[in-house]
């Protein structure tokens, strides 16, 4: 969710930090701040809103010194405000922070009565509370911070900057990610290795429980039970070309468009050099010894998961349960021993499903994640962890990683039907080179750009809009439904096609277009007796299928996408294309912020 970013350097670090900072603002934000150390002297400002404001807050009233930090703040505690921004500060310390801290009223009740006052609404300013009453009984800041770590409870990444100290930042992390990059004399914090991209390629991801005293000369880890602790550096190069919008107006515009190449990226890495079969990393589980599949995920991730299992169940003939994971754990599920639980996160960092991975650990017989980020938590703290190869991700909806992820859960449902002995290796060859066809399609899906535009702008005036779809479909009419509502602010719901009689049909009139998902496959004729139903109560049809769905569809339908054929069980991925484009078309027309849309992060890393 927020971002943090902290720098010990050779140069003036607010600038430094404001950059780092923009290329954070994927993650979703509603305030901004900095914080230096100049001459000793600790020093901060902020401001609501984009980043825009705090740059220009910083030309009338610069902030001088070359060690700061800087936040991005979405607001959990507090209303969005200047007093509620990060870093927050007591006396002689400033403190960012991403995550919660459970325990903040307990601790404030606790300075309160100690005679500390409270400017702000959030949890953090405990922390720099708490912080300040350990520096005020003589305790040195690193001890200080460290002391405070001990007391808080919840989730958290924090960093600490100290009046008096411009050689230092103390770092911690639990439940939120954190990384520190290392430079020639330098060194720097971030909450990922986007944000240190520019400054560096060497960078030590801190694992859970981990606290850090950092200097110019380097880091010294503890443990969370304060022993030191030596983690890898590792080098980690993010080309500046993947995190610029390169021509689009919008990064989801870009991303949209990398789908062709991406999706190609990850079949070369997970098929054989003919094509003909799937290579899995060697300590891959066999998936031939598990009874069950759990699949586990939050948002779209989780509309990924419900789509594979239309393909493990009627390819490998392998039940799968799929769960949301903020309810997973709470529903305690039984877990039965020969279960291979699978975790889908683009960013490897999302909590709910980072806490329904430690939930099933001991319980399941294997733990599998699909990440789209090789050093994150739940690439970790799994048995083996698969790589979507859609490269990063900046906008807050998620289009290439979806496709990506349908892919390689795709291949996974393949080499289980495989390995199960439901398909020959030359069925399996021949699904491979259907599979291996899409980028081609979805190349001429693009290429209906201004089609798409032309409904999108019909949608902009609506304010409810559905989206139908039969089988594996279904799923897809949710994820259209969930983009479309996200970034474009307009009521949508997604519904199995067939249950359209069992309720959704009272809110169908001509106020109300009906966006159909029909691929013309075994299901085809059924959407389309419910299309029928639609047309017969004056709803307002938008068609999204191939030539021979259109030729069956009537002349009542009042916009058609169309699109080529493709083979019936790879269309979901095809499918997608249409369903962001017209999302997307349709918040710019309405002029919505279409990659940072209001009240969303990118990542979200709280509970």
């Amino acid at each position: 969710m927020c971002g943090i970013v902290g720098v010990l350097g050779k140069h003036e670090a607010a600038p430094v930090i404001l950059e780092a900072l923009r290329r954070l603002e994927y993650r979703g934000y509603d305030s901004a701040g900095i914080a230096t150390v100049n001459n000793g002297r600790l020093d901060r400002r902020r401001a609501v809103g984009k980043l825009v404001n705090l740059s220009d807050l910083l030309v009338h009233d610069p902030l001088a010194g070359k060690s700061g930090i800087g936040h991005t703040r979405w607001a959990t505690h507090g209303a969005p405000s200047v007093a509620n921004a990060h870093p927050q500060r007591a006396g002689g310390v400033a403190v960012v922070h991403n995550g919660i801290i459970e325990n903040f009223r307990a601790l404030r009740q606790e300075l309160i009565a100690d005679g500390m006052a409270f400017e702000s609404e959030t949890d953090t300013e405990t922390v720099a509370l708490l912080t300040r009453h350990y520096l005020d009984a003589g305790l040195p800041a690193a001890e200080a911070a460290f002391r405070t770590l001990d007391r808080l409870e919840g989730a958290f990444a924090l960093c600490f900057l100290f009046d008096g100290e411009d050689d230092l930042i103390v770092a911690a992390r639990k439940g939120s990610p954190l990384a520190i990059g290392q430079g020639e004399g330098e060194m720097f914090v971030g909450s990922d290795a986007i944000a240190l991209s520019t400054l560096t390629d060497r960078i030590t991801y801190l694992e859970e429980g981990d606290r850090a005293i950092i200097t110019r000369a380097g880091a010294e880890i503890f443990d969370a039970q304060g022993h030191p602790v030596a983690r890898a550096v590792k080098t980690v190069r993010i080309d500046a070309a993947q995190i610029e919008k390169a021509g689009h107006r919008h990064f989801m515009a870009k991303e949209i468009a990398e789908q062709p190449s991406v999706m190609g990226n990850a079949l070369r890495h997970y098929l054989t050099p003919d094509g003909r079969d799937i290579r899995l990393p060697p300590e891959m589980p066999n998936l031939a010894d598990y009874d069950r599949v759990i699949m586990v995920a939050c948002g779209t991730a989780s509309l990924a998961c419900m789509t594979a299992k239309y393909w493990f169940e009627r390819a490998a003939g392998l039940a799968v349960d799929v769960d949301i994971a903020s309810e997973f754990r709470y529903r305690d599920p039984p877990i039965p021993p020969r279960s291979l639980a699978i975790f889908v996160s683009q960013s490897g960092e999302t909590a709910d499903t980072l806490a329904a991975l430690r939930h099933c650990r001991g319980k399941a017989a294997a733990i599998l994640s699909i990440v789209n980020v090789a050093e994150s938590s739940i690439a970790r703290e799994s048995d083996l962890a698969l790589l979507i190869h859609a490269g990063p991700e900046i906008g807050v909806a998620s289009t290439k990683a979806f496709t990506c992820q349908l892919t390689v859960l795709a291949l996974l449902a393949l080499k289980a039907a495989a390995l199960r002995d439901r398909m020959t290796p030359d069925a399996l060859a021949r699904c491979l080179a259907d599979l291996q066809s899409v980028p081609g399609l979805m190349n001429v899906a693009l290429g209906l750009d201004d089609e798409i535009r032309s409904v999108a702008k019909l949608l902009a005036e609506t304010r409810d809009v559905l989206f139908l779809g039969r089988g594996q479909m279904y799923p897809l009419a949710l994820e259209g439904a969930l983009k479309l509502k996200e970034i474009s602010y307009i009521h949508a719901e997604g519904y199995a096609s067939g249950e359209l009689k069992h309720g959704p049909i009272a809110l169908v009139d001509k106020n109300v277009p009906v966006i159909v998902l029909a691929p013309h496959d075994r299901l085809f004729d059924k959407t389309v007796s419910n299309m029928q139903e639609v047309l017969a109560r004056g709803g307002k049809v938008v068609l999204i299928s191939d030539g021979p769905g259109m030729k069956e569809a009537g002349e009542q339908v009042w916009q058609r996408i169309t699109l080529p054929e493709v083979p019936a069980m790879f269309a979901p991925i095809l499918y997608a294309l249409p369903a962001q484009m017209l999302a997307y078309h349709t918040a710019v027309a309405k002029g919505t912020d279409v990659d940072q849309p209001r009240n969303l992060a990118k990542s979200v890393t709280v509970e």
